[in-house]
């Protein structure tokens, strides 16, 4: 069974086997988590998100999908990029959210990861509402075929601490 354990911090400071990418499509940095783990980990991962383009994935990475590159400079083994969806009031995306994570931990399993550390993917620019995030992303997770034997949820105010403890206590 895999532990889940709760972090109030910079996910950029994680020490694990993989840490997740909250990416967008292009895979080319971006704002927030994303913005944050290119910063941190320096232009080796922006390199290979680079090959990646050049490859498989030119016209970017799906929704609900996942990939891995180096971790560069972080203290990981990999980055592992997933893109979630934005927020919608009026169509259920509920799925494509809930791929990300098991996506994310698919590929994990792929590379023989123990330890990954996730962010509350979508719920910055979008918008996803922080309540149901962390219902998405605990139940993925409890519900997932994995040899991960921790997932860490690195949250990055009270708000969000606050949400997934709600889902985990």
């Amino acid at each position: 069974m895999t532990a889940i354990t709760l972090v109030r911090g910079d996910i950029t400071r994680e020490s694990a086997d993989a840490i997740v990418n909250a990416a967008n499509s292009s895979l080319l940095g971006g704002g927030g988590v994303d913005g944050a783990i290119h910063r941190r980990g320096g232009p080796a991962i922006l390199e290979a998100c680079r090959e990646l383009r050049r490859g498989h994935y030119g016209k970017g990475l799906p929704t609900g999908q996942a990939v891995a590159t180096t971790a560069g400079a972080l203290e990981a083994r990999w980055v592992i990029h997933t893109v979630g969806p934005v927020h919608s009031a009026t169509e259920d995306r509920s799925a494509l959210l809930a791929s990300c994570y098991r996506e994310s931990l698919r590929v994990a399993d792929e590379l023989g990861a123990r330890t990954v550390a996730f962010p509350a993917i979508s719920t910055g620019v979008y918008r996803w509402p922080m309540d149901d995030a962390a219902r998405i992303a605990v139940e993925t997770v409890r519900s997932a075929a994995t040899s991960v034997a921790e997932v860490r949820f690195v949250l990055f105010d009270d708000r969000a601490y606050g949400a997934f403890a709600a889902r985990t206590g």
